[in-house]
């Protein structure tokens, strides 16, 4: 199962499977036209209300990124320019996965690659904010 809630988060369980959703749909996970769980069928999977999952799905429906079909279910349905975007964030994440993989054998530990990751995206954000 590619979604995993954690309801002590915090953070509502519909918007974390939405932006899990997003998420495999930009990572190519998930495709156009890909079939998605039934709502009960997810929640009992995931533990939740139907009612959690539905309403992820009425929400996703109204972004566009899922058509409901009555009878036959939920299909993944990206519009033209996020499949564009989807192409650029497998490219990015190749070369992201590149620098991590040689970082790792350089012989830096998760935890320090991913404090290096933070650190260069703190410096970033500070210099587009005095710019």
């Amino acid at each position: 199962m590619i979604f995993r809630l954690n309801p002590a988060s915090g953070h509502p369980l519909y918007l974390q499977l939405m932006e899990q959703v997003r998420h495999a749909v930009e990572t190519g996970v998930l495709q156009d036209g890909d079939l998605m769980p039934g709502i009960r069928t997810l929640a009992e999977q995931l533990i939740v209300s139907h009612n959690t999952v539905a309403r992820a799905y009425m929400e996703l429906q109204h972004e566009g990124l899922l058509e409901l079909r009555h009878g036959s279910g939920a299909y993944i349905s990206t519009p033209r320019n996020a499949r564009s975007r989807t192409g650029k964030l497998l490219k990015a994440q190749a070369k992201v996965r590149g620098v991590v993989d040689d970082l790792h054998e350089d012989g830096f530990s998760p935890d320090e690659i991913r404090r290096l990751f933070e650190n260069q995206l703190i410096h970033i954000a500070a210099t587009a904010r005095n710019s």
